[in-house]
């Protein structure tokens, strides 16, 4: 909240007024409509909507001022709460380090989640099932492994005659002859 007002400070005194004038219109219809993040929406998904609202909302605002309106809205519009409490705390000025943040916190907080379930349910039968499903993919292996090996070798039957040469035992396709 500091580096807005340091940023409003920056502004020429019209300037500001173009941008209170485009916050009162706009900005607030903009944020009436863009809410909160979605079921299932991607923060991608969530940051590309408020940069592209934040950038018809406020048009006349210079860049900077833009981008750190953008990343505010974004970070509100957040759906998971340790998520934007902690994009929160660090207090982003632009849409694009907010997003990056945003989605290396939920990843690792998806991954420790499930590491520690992993941990939680190691036991004998986890064990038994990784050695049945070692040998059932051992056994998969072999029978791939086999129809590659029936697929590669030639099939030579002897009462077959190649359409190109007019020898017994290959078809035209197999037929070594160059023409």
């Amino acid at each position: 909240m500091a580096l807005l007002l340091i940023l409003w400070q920056r502004l020429p005194p019209l300037l500001q007024l173009d941008c209170v004038a485009g916050m009162e219109t706009e900005g607030m219809v903009w944020m009436e409509s863009a809410g909160r993040q979605k079921p299932g929406e991607s923060l991608q998904v969530l940051a590309a909507d408020v940069e592209r609202l934040a950038n018809l909302a406020y048009a006349e605002c210079p860049l900077d001022i833009r981008e750190s309106l953008a990343a505010q809205y974004f970070v509100d519009a957040i759906r998971d709460e340790e998520t934007q409490l902690s994009a929160r705390l660090l207090d982003f000025t632009d849409l694009k380090s907010a997003l990056a943040y945003s989605m290396k916190f939920e990843y690792a907080k998806t991954a420790s989640k499930i590491h520690a379930r992993s941990i939680a349910t190691e036991d004998d039968a986890w064990r038994e099932r990784d050695d049945k499903f070692e040998s059932l993919l051992k056994a998969l292996e072999k029978l791939v492994n086999s129809l590659a090996a029936e697929q590669n070798a030639p099939r030579r039957n002897p009462n077959v005659t190649c359409w190109k040469c007019f020898k017994k035992g290959h078809v035209q396709r197999a037929c070594h002859i160059f023409t």
